[in-house]
């Protein structure tokens, strides 16, 4: 299968990696749904992840948010770095269900976050912007300097929706791909999940560690870890 892959790949010519939090574990940022995820360990972690709850109670939404979501030391990994060096030769588009913003900085240039990122914040009254960097220095809830309102992750929280404008071009390039690679999810997040769908292209690749409900509708199922796998592909 890594063959096929590598084959897939090198006669592609539009290739959209479809990412999610398995993508950066090899970077020191926990999944969420597999045996030692976070969800699995954490009881009321989506409650807390929540619209209501940062609303009701941003203290603890903070405390949570920022001891459990946020790595400001990660680095992008192997495969972040691969998936970038193959804008050399690839027209290439990532579809993220991550919010870390390691595509972006392992060199991805075109990348479309489904769920936001943690590096954009803005105050919810003035709309002014903070990086990640004034979120993680703040005591407690972080506040607008300018007006001292609560600002907010630009994260998409458990009951918001995804952003129109993300959807759109997240489609558009599904829909033209001719290889279309699912990298590190378990794809039962919707409706993200549901945008693989809207692939007509020639080949549909899963690289995962674990069994998804769609390895049976995919030319190339790789279970296996993701860095050992795309390190045995030359490109």
């Amino acid at each position: 299968m890594i063959n096929k892959l590598q084959n897939a790949i090198q006669e592609a010519n539009k290739i959209v990696f479809f990412t999610g939090a398995g993508m950066s574990t090899a970077s020191g940022i926990p999944d969420f749904r597999s045996a030692t995820g976070l969800y699995k360990n954490i009881y009321r972690a989506e409650e807390m992840l929540s619209h209501h709850f940062f609303v009701q109670d941003p203290q603890e939404f903070y405390e949570f948010y920022k001891t459990k979501m946020l790595y400001p030391d990660a680095k992008p990994n192997y495969v972040h770095e691969f998936i970038a060096r193959l804008q050399d030769t690839k027209d290439v588009t990532v579809v993220t269900q991550n919010i870390d913003g390691l595509h972006q900085m392992a060199g991805n240039k075109k990348v479309c976050e489904l769920h936001g990122s943690v590096l954009r914040n803005y105050c919810t009254r003035c709309g002014k912007f903070f990086d990640l960097d004034y979120i993680v220095k703040a005591d407690g809830v972080p506040y607008c300097d300018e007006c001292h309102a609560i600002i907010k992750p630009d994260v998409v929280l458990y009951e918001e929706s995804l952003d129109d404008k993300v959807i759109t071009e997240a489609i558009r390039a599904i829909s033209k791909a001719d290889l279309l690679v699912v990298c590190g999810t378990s794809l039962v997040v919707y409706p993200a999940a549901g945008f693989i769908n809207y692939f007509n292209g020639d080949t549909l690749a899963i690289v995962n560690r674990d069994a998804t409900s769609y390895d049976h509708n995919c030319d190339i199922v790789i279970h296996d870890d993701l860095v050992e796998t795309f390190k045995q592909i030359k490109i």
